[in-house]
This record gives C-alpha cells, structure tokens and sequence, in this order.
C-alpha cells in the first residue's frame, strides 16, 4: 500500500494520517532511522495526544503492509507486472522489474482510489498540511532507536511537491518512477514502459477488492 491507502479511511485524524506516512518518509529522507511494531506499541495511549495520533498512524501502515503483502491478489498482480516490464526492459534485468511490479501495484491503487473518491487526495493534502512537522518529527524521535532531525523538513516539501495526483496519467507517473529509480540508484525507464502502466490499470482495477479485502479496508 501507498499513502493515500493507508490514509484513506483516517481523514478526520490529520496526525494518525502523517502517522501512517512516517515509515515512507523515513525511507525517503532518513533510513537508517525505522520505527518497528514493538516500538510503537507503548505509545498506543488512545488518548487523543499527537503523540500517540503519530504512533497510531504508523502502527496502522505496518499493520496494513503485513496483510497487504500477504494477498494471493498482491502476489499475482505484481508478479504479472514485474513480467510486462521485463518484456520492455530485458529478460537480464529481474532486479528492476520485481521491485517496479511491487511498487507500481501500490501506486496504481492509489491512483484508482484517487479516481474514485473525487475531492479526497486533496483533502489528504490539506489534513496533513494542518499538522506541525516538528511535533510528528518529534513523535518519531520517542518510538525510534534513532533520531531524526531531518523528518520535520521533508513534510512540507512532501507537501509542496502534491505528486499523488500525478499517479492518474501515464506519462506523469513515469516521470514519478523515474525520481524514484534515481533515489535507489537503479536505470531510468524508457518511455516505452508507459504501455505497461496504461494495460495494468485495468487489472487494478478489476483486482482492486481482492487487493483491498473489506475485511481489511472499508471506508
């Protein structure tokens, strides 16, 4: 799952929604600083304080994450990607198209869901641009082995920058993937890889109850 689906169902809780960002962003900005299930959970109050919002929200990601990873669907439809990309990219690059066929399911459902739920990604926008960065920066820094002092600074960029949108076109979510590759340090994808991401959204599409179990996900 990706941001706007771990954060979906959580709209009216801006700082359990930047929680369910936090292990992204820290992927993004800081890795070696991770916060873990067992970290987390002596925060758990439920007592309405940022503090635990934040602890909520990043215990639900990993919760989502282990359920989501674990769907027959996700196999499938990531395995089925992972091979369209290697009949663009090579049958010698198994690296690149196993890790585009994980990532890109995650964001095409973002992208459905998008679609979907008209006026939702930029209410997502502005819950988490009413939350003080230093005050979710700070929640991590109680849950982690390692502190962060860079979280604070990547929010309101992760803000500025609104890409979730761009999921909805082809051309823009290659673009998109192309920041990601040079992130990873892995080859920029040609532009022929468009035809893979426009025949997976309807596979998505199809897939997308399978992939979101309503006994996991229901809004």
């Amino acid at each position: 799952m990706n941001y706007f689906a771990h954060a979906l169902q959580f709209l009216d809780r801006p700082y359990f929604v930047a929680g369910t960002a936090v292990p992204d962003w820290l992927s993004v900005i800081d890795r070696q600083v991770r916060v873990r299930a067992k970290l987390i959970e002596p925060h758990l109050r439920n007592d309405g304080s940022q503090q635990s919002e934040v602890a909520a929200g990043a215990w639900q990601h990993l919760h989502d994450d282990g359920w989501f990873h674990s769907t027959r669907a996700f196999f499938e439809v990531s395995t089925t990607l992972a091979v369209n990309f290697r009949e663009v990219l090579g049958p010698d690059d198994s690296l690149r198209t196993s890790f585009l066929g994980h990532i890109v399911t995650e964001l095409l459902i973002d992208a459905e869901l998008i679609g979907r739920h008209p006026g939702q990604v930029e209410r997502y926008y502005d819950v988490l641009g009413s939350v003080e960065p230093l005050a979710v920066q700070q929640a991590v820094n109680l849950m982690a082995k390692t502190p962060t002092e860079c979280l604070a600074q990547l929010i309101p960029r992760f803000l500025d920058e609104r890409f979730l949108p761009d999921y909805l076109s082809d051309e823009r979510l290659l673009h998109r993937l192309n920041q990601v590759m040079h992130r990873v340090k892995l080859p920029p994808l040609p532009v022929e890889a468009e035809v893979v991401l426009c025949l997976a959204r309807p596979l998505i599409r199809d897939r997308l109850s399978e992939l979101l179990p309503e006994e996991h996900f229901h809004l």
